[in-house]
């Protein structure tokens, strides 16, 4: 069996597992349902041609190559939810007028609810940019974890619940180290999610950076803007970008621009890690 009936057939299956859900979420299910069915027909149709017949020249030719595959996903982006339970969460993603999503959310009790097939590109990264990617919601998967953001502790049960997630995603897509980021990371103007996060926890697992204990004095010509663009930031605004920085690594003081000469270290350390 090629690989795009494979595809095919894992969409009509994962179709079919919704379908059969019902209960509570009944309605909602419907819906995914038909939409989802929408994008396998694009599968279906025509399988074994492109879509050159849509562009307007004479001499044109479908010649098939051997060598594709589905689309997977590269990165993974974190978020907190900013809400007060997995329940508003999951009502959220099912208004049409919100329009947002996630791949995932996970419960401040360690339960993981998914809300899009990873296959599918959900509505949770917005506008931004990482490195040279201006479509994070095309190349990612989305994480929501359950905490309004502000006064919320991070329990061990949800923490322990991420890291396996992020283990299966990280195996399966195999997806770089590097590319476990917050929204914050990709949104410096517009997010701060998420705040106070373990990051270290999840770096020490593989699931992005963080910087070494002993810190080294950057060399007299350290230029912080390029060490934040080498890493991801878009620099285009600066100040956000540094405030992003710190929401991620040094989680104090983040609503200023200002880097210390410790900040300054804990940046030459991680821009390190990129070269």
């Amino acid at each position: 069996m090629n690989i795009l009936k494979l595809s095919i057939n894992f969409c009509v299956a994962t179709v079919f597992l919704a379908s059969c859900a019902g209960g509570k979420y009944a309605k909602t299910e419907k819906v995914y349902k038909k939409q989802a069915k929408e994008l396998s027909k694009l599968y279906k149709q025509s399988p074994v041609t492109g879509q050159l017949e849509k562009v307007n020249v004479n001499d044109q030719q479908w010649i098939a190559s051997i060598n594709f595959g589905i689309r997977k996903p590269n990165f993974v982006v974190i978020h907190h939810t900013a809400q007060d339970s997995l329940g508003q969460t999951v009502r959220t993603f099912h208004s049409a007028k919100a329009g947002v999503s996630s791949h995932y959310v996970v419960g401040r009790d360690g339960k993981i609810v998914q809300m899009v097939n990873n296959l599918f590109r959900a509505h949770h990264a917005g506008l931004g940019k990482w490195g040279n990617d201006t479509d994070l919601n095309s190349s990612s998967i989305g994480i929501e974890l359950d905490n309004n953001g502000t006064t919320d502790p991070w329990t061990d049960a949800q923490i322990n619940a991420l890291m396996q997630l992020l283990t299966y995603l990280k195996t399966t897509y195999r997806i770089p180290q590097a590319n476990f980021i917050g929204h914050m990371d990709l949104a410096p103007t517009r997010k701060n999610d998420p705040s106070r996060f373990p990051w270290k926890k999840l770096a020490d697992q593989g699931f992005g950076f963080w910087y070494e204990d002993y810190l080294e004095t950057p060399p007299a010509d350290f230029n912080p803007k390029m060490a934040l663009r080498i890493i991801g930031y878009d620099v285009s605004n600066v100040d956000a970008a540094i405030k992003a920085f710190k929401i991620h690594y040094i989680q104090q003081d983040v609503h200023t621009a200002f880097m210390s000469d410790q900040d300054l270290k804990i940046l030459y350390s991680i821009y390190k890690k990129f070269l």
